[in-house]
């Protein structure tokens, strides 16, 4: 372990570690909790699932193993490259083919910091084992909600199993999220830099002007970056995992799929009754009619010739 890589051995690994491991050349890492007996128990959108996302999840973001046939699970563990949700798999499965890396908790600001890349290492301090591995496997049988590249992802699930704290607003807890944010941030003041420099008689383009203006940048996307860590922030706070989920509600697939069929057949019975209440009254679906010769109508209704009525007004 150092600050410049947090790359382990397996005969390094102990039950409850937060593990990860590089995807796509660097660009995003996948994180899981190392349960024992070379499984892992992990966060991920389906192959599935990520074909129905937007083109981010689909071409960068999948946390599904590439090396995994669809049409041919792993003859160990059983995992399958459309499975999503949290799932139990191999540690074969897990690393994709990458290098193992241990996730490390409780760092202090300035290992934080050196750690250019988010997703590595926080400030928070982690569980005990057997409240990491508890956590684990009760998500393992009731789900951590529905997976959200920036707000619910794989780091999120691991973290909240090793700490049990949860960002009480929208945004995510995850340092790949926060390194996003941050670098945002940096690039949104980019035009204020310069305008300070150029105020203050400094020229951007000048070495003097690229210092300041690298310094400015760098110190900005850290303290971002460590303003958004679980570790510092504000907004939140420890929830049991049963609270956890009857909180968020999650159902069961099966039990959400059997409740749209329900709703759309309400509907349509609702449909249908409008229809109903529409025609019921139309004349050529009524049964309290009749034929009626034309002469009947005038015996019924009693009209009198005009001669007559003229007559019986002039006496």
């Amino acid at each position: 372990m150092g600050v410049l890589s947090n790359k382990i051995t397996r005969d390094q690994l102990k039950p409850g570690d937060h593990i990860y491991s590089w995807r796509q050349a660097y660009l995003y890492s996948h994180h899981g909790i190392y349960v024992g007996e070379e499984k892992v128990i992990h966060f991920t959108q389906g192959q599935e699932e990520t074909e129905k996302g937007t083109k981010s999840s689909q071409y960068t973001f999948s946390c599904c193993p590439p090396q995994i046939s669809v049409d041919d699970p792993c003859l160990f563990c059983g995992y399958h490259s459309k499975r999503d949700g949290v799932i139990r798999s191999c540690l074969d499965c897990f690393l994709s083919g990458g290098d193992l890396y241990l996730f490390e908790y409780a760092v202090n600001k300035v290992h934080f910091i050196l750690q250019v890349r988010g997703g590595t290492c926080t400030l928070a301090s982690s569980d005990l084992p057997e409240n990491v591995l508890y956590r684990a496997f009760y998500l393992l049988e009731n789900g951590f909600g529905d997976y959200n590249l920036f707000k619910n992802n794989c780091e999120d699930f691991a973290i909240y199993c090793k700490t049990e704290l949860l960002v009480q607003t929208s945004a995510g807890r995850s340092g790949q999220a926060a390194t996003c944010i941050a670098a945002a941030s940096t690039l949104g003041s980019l035009p204020l830099n310069v305008l300070t420099l150029f105020l203050s008689g400094v020229k951007a383009t000048s070495i003097p002007g690229l210092g300041s203006l690298g310094y400015s940048m760098f110190n900005t996307y850290c303290e971002t970056r460590l303003a958004s860590d679980i570790g510092v922030r504000r907004d939140v706070a420890n929830v049991p995992v049963e609270k956890l989920i009857a909180r968020t509600k999650i159902v069961p697939k099966k039990e959400e799929e059997e409740e749209e069929e329900e709703e759309e057949a309400s509907n349509e019975i609702r449909t249908e009754t409008r229809a109903t209440s529409m025609f019921a009254s139309d004349i050529g679906d009524r049964h309290d009619f009749a034929k009626v010769p034309v002469e009947m109508p005038i015996v019924h209704t009693r009209i009198e010739p005009k001669e007559e009525d003229e007559a019986s007004n002039e006496i």
